[in-house]
């Protein structure tokens, strides 16, 4: 099992997001997500978000909220506990990624971006600014299986 972060920085009603075409084998491969990647040894989320948000961007976040967690079950790829946040304050220039290209998005317009379908899931949370919430999506493939919230099916 691995620990991620995930983060939707917000600016003017946007959102960085990262599209994922620079990698040969991600399981993100084509996909538009916020920034974030997998825990180090001895890392809180906190941790974890701020180091990789700095790495993916250049950016260094000054307010950011933690939104909840997102648990992923795969038949392709390890389960995964996703750390979710937003944050809407930082410092720094944008810079290039090795992952994918960056690019600030309208909020609008993301959900008509190549994403997860249960990506769109968790931004619907976002956007109606949800309290702390638990997911789990469980995938067959490419294909969203299961979705379940707080531990009520969706």
């Amino acid at each position: 099992m691995k620990n991620t972060t995930l983060c939707y920085i917000e600016q003017d009603d946007r959102y960085l997001m990262l599209h994922r075409n620079k990698k040969e084998r991600d399981e993100n491969k084509d996909k538009w997500i916020g920034v974030g990647g997998k825990f180090l040894e001895n890392e809180s989320p906190e941790d974890c978000l701020l180091r990789e948000v700095w790495e993916e961007t250049g950016l260094t976040l000054t307010r950011w909220q933690f939104r909840g967690i997102v648990t992923f079950v795969s038949d392709q790829w390890p389960t995964e506990y996703m750390h979710l946040f937003t944050a809407d304050q930082f410092t720094g220039e944008l810079q290039d990624c090795m992952e994918g290209d960056l690019c600030w998005v309208e909020k609008s317009a993301v959900p008509f971006l190549p994403l997860w379908d249960g990506d769109r899931i968790f931004l619907d949370y976002l956007a109606r600014e949800e309290p702390f919430f638990s997911l789990k999506l469980v995938y067959q493939g490419d294909r969203l299986a299961e979705a379940v919230c707080n531990g009520r099916p969706l």
